[in-house]
């Protein structure tokens, strides 16, 4: 494929502030790239006025800035494209666009973040204080102003980049932008005041950290919990109704038993059944009923099984089925928005010579303002990756697949099929036999079995273990040997497949990073050293490496290592509402919880710490409850916690009711609600990830899906030749260096071509453009049909509507 040295005028150019098209020199010029009188988005920095029309110079500069502002802007689109920012937000002009790029960088984004855990942290130092970090109201109340005026900036430039009107529409923003002005005001009252007072709003700083850019996965979670709420809250209308019934029913049945605590009251009845849902108190609430009758187990039997066996397994169906929907329809909304930035960007690229592509040149040019850090040997394989016509130009059809191919990270192919091909006759046959041996099922079955030896040896040194001093002084003898033999076998898979090969498999990287804590614990055994004992404990780890025999396992495998980010980010959002809850329970139960507190409630054992004597020594009896309390953010999170395990947290609610109200209780029966929810999606995105995968494999027998994406191109001298040349037309001297070495390489080997294979992780986007392949072209004519609609709608407001008949936009999507 050549590579085309012309030079085009854009199809369309960016307007100036009041929107008049910048006028447009002659079409003649063959050197530089000039304007076309044609609609755009914003206006071009540096105000450029038309040059004569016998000013060649001035028309190439001219035609020169146009480009460069064309690039940017297809940068943007394309990036808006891929972090699913809506176009209502693109920069409109001069200011914007200056503003949008100074947002738009990881300095601005690291700021963002920083502020955002500052103002988190200063939980740490605030009222009620965690001891060691208490800090006086005048520092932290000037710590808080000083991070919102930085919040203050930051929302300043996003209203420069945007427009009032459009900051007003953008709803995240606009919530922010409320709970800053709330925020500064209390900050302001704390600081004149020297006092601190009830700030339960403290509760919605977290609302600034989830408005970072580096927690765009934790906003996706959010809108996914927000979205599954509806059929959640239906069947939870349902739970309740026959909560209710259940819970007037008891009072009736079990009130008259003045030994029965648990449905004296209504109240009672419900609070206790809402327990018993969670069967923390389960059977106690059941046996005072049960000595006096025991036909009343019928009760609660009924109650479970319709409560908990049937709605709460029903719960998380609906909420599965919903999910699974909203992420089918994610997938197609991100889909469609990255194909009209496509669209965009491929507008803004083409020439008015050549509008049926985009060449080489403009794709470079693109390329330094989407990836600046791309080589020019990457940027020309990646555009030869997109052109699967093998023409000088890119058409859209091959554009729309921009973000597929951008990703790959391209290496040379190696000409040799092994590392040690170049050495000696003796030395070749050596490692090739290595080769052999370790790519060998039998030394992978060897392998197995010595694994499965040392985990059987490891349960019975446990076994015997009858507890005190774990380690032995000396090294025993077992760990010596099965250390060797890991220690051989990593030395043979090195050798035999080379570095590169071997560390280029992550079961063979995780082999390596078993193999050398092994080594480090034996060497932590040999010098007794004591605080690195810890190392010792994971040689079981080297068990995982069973898994790889069934395909089931490593199905399960692969899957728990595809969710890892996503559920990192699940974490995330549970330790947001975790933040909020914390807070909240700060302000109003602070101090409430102590040794011997709940006298007089139900649970008092739980909180009791007594001395007395047993003879001659004093023995105490102690709850540890206490322990479980809101006197600062710590604690609060270690309570939270213990109340999402859910095993006797009762106990907790019961101790502060009856230290403050019985209203208390409403605070941690929403939180079981808030956080059943929350890990009721958690195991639904579980559930999903897992059977699209099932699916996606019974759907693709046979296909091998483990290596990734692997695309391979080959190269011909004449064409580095042509880009060499091309960037030394225009200046760019600075990345010619990495195409010389390609041809030096050509020329080294004696060959005319060189192949380089792109390679990319598989992710869940590639697995569902695959399970989803038929309906994708329906999405697209869909779309295709209702952009042709907005397009007549738009031109043709009214009965001219027909006067569209037959024609069609320049920028309509193609399919």
């Amino acid at each position: 494929m050549a590579v085309s040295m012309d030079d085009d005028v854009p199809l369309i150019l960016t307007l100036d502030e009041s929107g008049s098209n910048t006028s447009a020199p002659d079409e003649e010029l063959d050197r530089e790239d000039l304007p076309n009188q044609n609609r755009g988005s914003y206006d071009i920095v540096n105000d450029v006025s038309s040059p004569a029309t016998g000013d060649y110079h001035s028309q190439q500069r001219s035609a020169r800035h146009n480009w460069e502002m064309n690039y940017q802007e297809a940068a943007i689109y394309l990036q808006e494209g891929e972090n699913n920012d809506k176009f209502f937000t693109h920069p409109k002009n001069a200011k914007a666009l200056a503003a949008y790029l100074f947002v738009h960088n990881h300095l601005f984004y690291l700021m963002e973040l920083i502020t955002a855990l500052l103002l988190l942290l200063l939980s740490l130092c605030e009222a009620p204080a965690v001891p060691i970090l208490r800090l006086g109201i005048y520092i932290h109340a000037t710590l808080e102003l000083f991070a919102l005026v930085v919040v203050v900036f930051e929302l300043s430039m996003k209203m420069r980049w945007m427009g009032f009107y459009t900051y007003m529409r953008h709803k995240r923003t606009l919530v922010k932008t409320c709970v800053l002005l709330v925020q500064f005001v209390e900050a302001i009252v704390v600081l004149v005041r020297q006092t601190s007072h009830v700030r339960i709003t403290r509760a919605l700083r977290c609302i600034f950290l989830v408005d970072c850019r580096y927690c765009g996965a934790v906003r996706r979670n959010l809108r996914q919990i927000f979205q599954s709420l509806p059929p959640f809250i239906d069947i939870l209308l349902l739970l309740l109704f026959f909560m209710v019934i259940f819970a007037i029913l008891g009072f009736y049945l079990f009130s008259s038993n003045h030994s029965d605590p648990y449905f004296s009251t209504l109240e009672s009845s419900l609070v206790n059944l809402f327990v018993l849902l969670t069967t923390s108190n389960f059977p106690d609430v059941m046996m005072p009923s049960y000595s006096r009758n025991p036909w009343s187990c019928v009760f609660f039997i009924v109650y479970l099984s319709i409560e908990l066996y049937f709605i709460m397994n029903l719960l998380l169906a609906v909420v599965f089925d919903t999910f699974s929907d909203i992420e089918k329809r994610k997938f197609k909304s991100l889909l469609l928005h990255k194909r009209t930035a496509i669209q965009h960007a491929y507008r803004l690229l083409v020439s008015k010579q050549r509008p049926s592509g985009i060449s080489f040149k403009q794709f470079e040019g693109l390329m330094r303002f989407y990836k600046p850090r791309m080589c020019a040997r990457e940027r020309y394989l990646t555009f030869k990756a997109l052109n699967q016509s093998n023409t000088t130009l890119v058409s859209l059809k091959d554009f729309y697949n921009f973000y597929e191919v951008v990703g790959l990270k391209w290496k040379a192919k190696r000409n040799r099929e092994h590392w040690f091909d170049d050495l000696p006759r003796t030395a070749f046959l050596i490692f090739k036999g290595i080769n052999i041996l370790v790519k060998s099922q039998a030394f992978q079955y060897a392998m197995y079995t010595v694994v499965a030896v040392n985990g059987i040896w490891i349960l019975i040194q446990t076994f015997m273990l009858q507890g005190g001093n774990f380690f032995p002084r000396d090294v025993p003898w077992s760990y010596i040997v099965f250390l060797t033999i890991y220690g051989v076998e990593l030395l043979l898979k090195t050798t035999g497949l080379g570095p590169i090969e071997y560390l280029s498999s992550g079961w063979n990287l995780f082999d390596f990073s078993v193999t050398l804590f092994a080594f480090l614990g034996l060497l932590a055994l040999a010098f007794n050293m004591e605080p690195f004992y810890f190392i010792v404990v994971l040689r079981p780890l080297q068990l995982l490496r069973l898994f790889k025999l069934k395909k089931r396992y490593r199905n399960v495998l692969d899957t728990m290592f595809e969710l890892f980010p996503r559920m990192a980010s699940l974490g995330l959002t549970l330790l947001i509402f975790y933040y909020s809850f914390a807070i909240v329970g700060m302000e109003f139960f602070s101090g409430v919880v102590y040794p011997n507190c709940c006298n007089t409630s139900r649970v008092a054992d739980a909180y009791r710490w007594v001395n007395h004597m047993v003879g001659n020594k004093t023995v105490v009896e102690e709850g540890y409850y206490y322990l479980n309390n809101f006197d600062n953010i710590l604690n609060s999170f270690v309570t939270l916690f213990e109340l999402t395990v859910v095993n006797d947290w009762y106990i907790i609610m019961e101790g502060v009711t009856s230290q403050t109200s019985h209203w208390s209780r409403l605070y941690f029966m929403i939180f079981y609600i808030v956080t059943m929810v929350v890990m009721t999606i958690i195991v639904a995105f579980i559930l999903e990830a897992f059977v699209f995968r099932m699916n996606y494999t019974r759907k693709n027998q046979g296909s091998e899906e483990d290596n990734g994406i692997v695309l391979e191109k080959e190269i011909s001298k004449e064409e580095m030749a042509g880009v060499i040349e091309l960037y030394r037309r225009n200046c760019a001297a600075s990345e010619i260096a990495p195409l010389q070495k390609v041809i030096a390489q050509m020329d080294k080997y004696e060959q005319t071509s060189m192949l380089f294979l792109g390679r990319r992780s598989r992710t869940k986007s590639d697995l569902s453009m695959k399970m989803y392949e038929e309906e994708i072209q329906e999405w697209y004519e869909e779309h295709s049909r209702k952009e042709e609609y907005q397009w007549q709608e738009d031109v043709f407001p009214s009965g001219n509507r027909m006067l569209s008949s037959g024609l069609r936009q320049r920028s309509q999507t193609v399919i």
